[in-house]
C-alpha cells in the first residue's frame, strides 16, 4: 500500500510503498482511509523541529485525522462492525494509570499518538484499536468526518468555560480557533470576536460566523474589545505571549480563560493585577475529553449546528501531497485534506 512516511530524521516526509497491516492484535480493527487531514503536528514533524525530534524515532507513517471503512474487526467490544464509516480519537491509552482510572483518558500518562508513536493514517489502510474508533450517521459528511479529531480540540476548549450568554474572544483563528468559532455560537455565545494577524485567517472566521474580527497588526484588540464591553471568555488558541497578555487584558473580573495554544517558551504575565485581583479562572486545555467531547462535537455536526466543511479550504489528490504541506505551511489556508480513496 501507499504510505506517507517520515524516513528519517530530517526535514520533509515522502511516500512509500509499505506492506498492508497483516495481523490484527485482539481489539484492533482495520481501517481503508478514505480521506485524511494535515495537521499541524504534521507540519512539526515535517519541519523536524525540536518538538517532533523529542517525540518521534522515524520510520513513522504520520497522520492522525481521517475517515474510512472498517474492513475487519478482531474481537474489540461490538462499538463498531465491519462496513461502517468511522473516525477515530489518535490518542491509544494504557487503561491502567492514575489518570485513566480517574475517567480522565485525555491526560493519560502513557498516551500513543497514531502518526507520532506508532503508524497512522497517511496510508491506504491503518490499523488501530477498535475503542478509539467513532461511527459517525450518514448525515456527517466524509470532508467532516476527516477533521472531526481536530474539532474535538476545538469543542473541549469552548466546553471548558460557561460560554452561554456571553462575550468570547477567539486569540489565534488558525484552523482550531476557526472551528471553535461555531461551537461557541451553538452553545450559546451571544458575541464572538476573533483576532489574528493574517487577513485570510480572519475573514474565514468570519465566514463561519464570527461576529467582529481584529487584525492585531491595524488595531489594538484590548481597546476594541474594552469598547465593547470586555471578554466573558478567552480562548487563547495562538500560543502567542502578547496574546495571552492581552486576553488577559480584556477579561471582565470574573471571567474565564481557556488556553488550548502552546508557547515555544516561557512567558510572562501579570498574574497579581490580571488572575488573582479580577478573579480569573484559566482552564489549560489538552486534547479531548474521551468520550464527552466527541459526543457533543458529533452532534454539533450530525445535527447542522456547525457545518466542518467551511473550515476545509483545500483538498489535493493523496499523491499531491507536496502541495497539501505547501498550502498549510503558507499560512493561508484552513483544515487540508488528502483524498486517498
Amino acid at each position: 500500500m501507499l504510505a506517507i512516511r517520515k524516513g528519517s530524521a530530517t526535514k520533509g516526509v515522502a511516500m512509500y510503498e509499505i506492506d498492508e497491516p497483516k495481523e490484527l492484535p485482539e481489539g484492533w480493527a482495520l481501517v481503508e482511509v478514505w480521506k485524511a487531514s494535515i495537521c499541524g503536528t504534521d507540519v512539526h514533524i515535517y519541519q523536524w523541529n525540536e518538538w517532533a525530534q523529542k517525540r518521534m524515532n522515524p520510520p513513522v507513517t504520520i497522520g492522525h485525522e481521517f475517515v474510512g471503512k472498517v474492513l475487519k474487526v478482531n474481537g474489540g467490544l461490538g462499538k463498531v462492525h465491519e462496513g461502517d464509516i468511522v473516525s477515530a480519537e489518535s490518542h491509544v491509552v494504557c487503561h491502567t494509570c492514575r489518570e485513566c482510572r480517574r475517567n480522565m483518558y485525555h491526560a493519560c500518562e502513557n498516551t500513543k499518538i497514531i502518526g507520532v508513536h506508532m503508524d497512522g493514517a497517511f496510508a491506504e489502510y491503518i490499523a488501530i484499536p477498535e475503542e478509539n474508533l467513532v461511527k459517525l450517521p450518514p448525515s456527517v459528511p466524509l470532508e467532516a468526518g476527516s477533521v472531526l479529531e481536530p474539532f474535538g480540540n476545538a469543542v473541549h476548549t469552548v466546553q471548558s468555560a460557561d460560554v452561554r450568554g456571553k462575550k468570547v474572544v477567539v486569540t489565534g483563528v488558525g484552523p482550531i480557533g476557526v472551528m471553535a468559532i461555531p461551537v461557541a455560537k451553538a452553545l450559546g455565545a451571544t458575541l464572538v470576536i476573533a483576532t489574528d494577524l493574517s487577513p485570510y485567517r480572519l475573514q474565514l472566521a468570519s465566514n463561519v460566523g464570527a461576529d467582529v474580527t481584529i487584525n492585531v497588526k491595524e488595531k489594538d484588540p484590548v481597546r476594541v474589545v474594552n469598547d465593547l464591553g470586555g471578554a466573558d471568555v478567552v480562548l487563547e488558541m495562538s500560543g502567542s505571549q502578547s496574546a495571552l497578555n492581552q486576553g488577559l487584558d480584556m477579561i471582565v473580573p470574573g471571567g474565564e480563560m481557556c488556553i488550548l495554544g502552546l508557547p515555544d517558551n516561557n512567558v510572562s504575565l501579570d498574574i497579581a493585577n490580571n488572575v488573582v485581583s479580577k478573579g480569573i479562572t484559566i482552564h489549560g486545555i489538552t486534547g479531548r475529553r474521551l468520550w464527552e467531547t466527541w459526543d457533543l462535537g458529533l452532534a454539533l455536526v450530525s445535527s447542522g449546528k456547525v457545518d466542518l466543511t467551511k473550515v476545509i479550504t483545500h483538498q489535493f489528490d493523496f499523491k499531491d501531497y507536496q502541495k497539501g504541506f505547501d498550502a498549510m505551511m503558507s499560512g493561508n489556508s484552513g483544515k487540508v485534506v488528502l483524498n486517498i480513496k
